[in-house]
């Protein structure tokens, strides 16, 4: 092959009923995209083979283990560098507490998603990065009040188009 793949629509919906449930059995996702065990089995591998499924992983409801705070952060840095923004990312890789981290264009550099035990906790987190001296300038903190819609899978269908294939470089 030429480094590309090509995805058919079958493999698009492999994906799509993987985002779904990836504890489906073969069987039954075989069933949902209309293939027989084995040849499902094949693209699965063949997917996770290319780097197309990167892992399976395990929804937590976090409300029923314990309370938590969800705070958006804008960041500013001082330095506009390619080593300022190397620096601040390699030492946020290591904040337990942050699970989004954002370089974006407009008004401050980066947006980050923390989720803390508390505001107290937060104020903790943030007071450590700020005396890291990782160049941060000035941040602002948006407390989550609530979060009524919240999606975990990517609307493939709808960012792929009506293509029944696609190409890809792997």
């Amino acid at each position: 092959m030429n480094g590309l793949m090509k995805l058919d629509r079958i493999d698009i919906n492999i994906l799509v009923q993987l985002q779904k449930d990836g504890r489906i059995s073969n069987v039954n996702l075989a069933d949902a995209v209309g293939l027989s065990p084995s040849p499902c089995l094949q693209r699965v591998k063949r997917l996770e083979q290319a780097g197309f499924i990167t892992g399976y992983e395990a929804h937590i409801n976090l409300t029923r283990i314990t309370d938590s705070v969800t705070v958006f952060t804008e960041v500013t840095l001082s330095g506009h560098r390619r080593e300022d923004f190397m620096k601040f990312e390699s030492a946020m890789r290591d904040v337990d507490e942050l699970m989004e981290c954002h370089l974006i264009t407009g008004g401050y550099d980066y947006l980050l998603r923390f989720i803390t035990r508390s505001i107290e906790h937060y104020q903790e987190v943030i007071e450590k990065l700020l005396d890291a001296q990782i160049g941060i300038d000035k941040y602002f903190s948006y407390i989550v009040i609530k979060s009524p819609i919240m999606k975990s899978s990517v609307p493939l269908r709808s960012l792929i188009g009506k293509q029944n294939s696609v190409e890809f470089g792997v």
